[in-house]
């Protein structure tokens, strides 16, 4: 049915027939349901003990993780509603690297927490109000430390509770934190300066950090070497191969001297161009381009490397991390475009052949080179490093860390509730709901790892009074209150921080709309 307004008695139609309406407590209803069953779906994930969720695609590809981002991204979410916490989820992971299962969890929270005081006849307004309040309240309560132990400890906390294979987090968590400190620099850590690299066919205990670049390439003749020592590079955006004509030309060879004379031309010509990169000093090629046969046995001659058709970003990678340049041609080849390398290798890894740029200029970059049994497993494994990346790289350019395992949730929550007493007016139940919404992550810590989340949030709240700080610490087949810290389980405070902020402003924005019309 179309709607229409009555002006001069005369109805008039503002929306397309075919346009569907829903106002009121019915929008707001669909909206809150909507974001509550996203937050759901994600739940049992939270935290060391979390679920694994096996997506299965239309085409039958399979992807089994905990990884909150993974896992809504995978989803094919249609509801505009649902899709604003996906969004929460996309932007914790764009700013921090982890903690979307935590945002997630928070924002459909405090939809549920809005949605009872809907009921209770408190404006939408008065919520949204008393929420923003809250999280500044929640922002100021965040207090964050930070040294080389605790980030060993956030990496590890971050990586717990997901696919590592045979390998502990530990083990891991001294190979991301090495990886961070190595591009950490005056004006920060050089996040992109890091690659995680993954290669099947071993256990993950056999994940190194390598001090450079890794690529998938092979050397382009069987006889050149498969290792150079004090490498300077060369970076070619393009062919190593015969000059085409611009005409369009036909010779006739009538005598075997004409032929000969032909092919010693071209010979001439490639003979020329390894000649100037011999000159200029490379001993390693790079090209984005093909290399010719001929050009490829000269250059296997010389005791030259030579790699054809690099990819474009592995090209800007290998000149980034070398510090060198990339040349047109080898015409306009000069030796200052050179980059350097302590050691340029080939290894193969089953059939396959995989090219390591280490050491000299190019230790500015570092690769973890994940290893593991099956594609699943450094899947899944790419996935953890890169959330234990990321975090230990905002802890040490956001902030520091706090304590992990719902303690710092705990201590929201107080703080909160503590401060809403000298609220005035229905705001104040607005905030305090927005202290029971943050509560809903350490019950969830606490049923996932096999507690009574009533029980467990109650002790919670006793530890917190008496010692300051408390959370659930995974132990054996279930988990008991103690102090993170001592365990070493911490979380970047950004990663805190980031969550409230994107939870809140989420879950506000769904509690305004009172009208959705949607098109058919």
């Amino acid at each position: 049915m179309s709607q229409q307004r009555r002006m001069g008695g005369q109805p008039m139609f503002i929306l397309n027939e075919d346009s569907q309406r829903t106002e009121g407590e019915d929008a707001q209803t669909s909206n809150i349901a909507a974001g509550k069953a996203i937050s759901e779906a994600v739940r049992t994930t939270l935290g060391p003990r979390g679920m694994d969720k096996m997506l299965v695609s239309d085409s039958g590809d399979v992807v089994i993780t905990n990884d909150g981002a993974t896992i809504l991204d995978e989803m094919e979410i249609e509801h505009p509603a649902a899709q604003m916490i996906v969004e929460v989820a996309e932007t914790q992971e764009e700013e921090v690297g982890d903690g979307t299962t935590t945002a997630s969890v928070l924002a459909g929270e405090l939809l549920k927490q809005a949605e009872d005081l809907l009921d209770d006849d408190v404006h939408p307004t008065t919520i949204v109000e008393g929420y923003h309040e809250a999280a500044q309240l929640a922002q100021e309560s965040i207090d964050a430390d930070v040294d080389e132990e605790t980030l060993l400890s956030v990496a590890e906390s971050s990586m717990t509770g997901k696919g590592t294979g045979d390998v502990n987090a530990a083990g891991l968590a001294e190979t991301v934190v090495e990886a961070v400190q190595h591009v950490d620099t005056d004006a920060g850590v050089v996040r992109d300066n890091i690659t995680v690299r993954t290669q099947t066919g071993a256990s993950s205990s056999a994940t190194e950090l390598v001090e450079g670049v890794i690529v998938d390439e092979e050397p382009g003749h069987e006889n050149m070497p498969r290792s150079v020592d004090d490498a300077a590079i060369a970076v070619l955006d393009n062919d190593i191969d015969l000059k085409e004509s611009s005409i369009d030309a036909e010779y006739n060879i009538t005598e075997v001297d004409q032929l000969d004379q032909a092919i010693e031309a071209e010979e001439t010509e490639l003979r020329g161009y390894v000649d100037k990169i011999e000159d200029v000093g490379a001993k390693v090629v790079f090209a984005t381009g093909d290399i010719a046969d001929r050009a490829k046995a000269f250059l296997a001659k010389r005791g030259i490397l030579a790699f054809e058709s690099v990819g474009d970003d592995d090209a800007k990678s290998i000149a980034s991390a070398t510090g060198g340049s990339r040349a047109g041609s080898v015409d306009d080849l000069e030796a200052d475009d050179l980059g350097e390398a302590d050691e340029v290798r080939v290894e193969k890894f089953d059939d396959d052949d995989v090219a390591f740029i280490e050491g000299g200029a190019a230790a500015d970059a570092v690769t973890v080179f994940a290893r593991g049994g099956t594609d699943h497993v450094t899947d899944e494994l790419e996935r953890a490093l890169t959330d234990a990346l990321d975090v230990v790289t905002a802890a040490l350019d956001q902030g520091g860390v706090v304590p992990g395992a719902g303690a710092a949730e705990i201590a929201i929550a107080a703080h909160i509730r503590d401060e809403a007493a000298s609220i005035e007016g229905r705001k104040q139940l607005a905030v305090e709901a927005f202290a029971d919404a943050v509560d809903v992550l350490p019950r969830t810590l606490a049923a996932n790892t096999g507690m009574d989340p009533i029980d467990a949030l109650v002790d919670l709240r006793s530890e917190f009074d008496s010692e300051g700080r408390a959370g659930i610490i995974s132990e054996g087949q279930t988990g008991i209150i103690g102090d993170p810290v001592e365990y070493g389980v911490l979380d970047p405070a950004a990663v805190k921080e980031e969550a409230v902020e994107s939870a809140t402003e989420a879950s506000t924005m769904i509690v305004r709309i009172d009208d959705v019309i949607s098109a058919e």
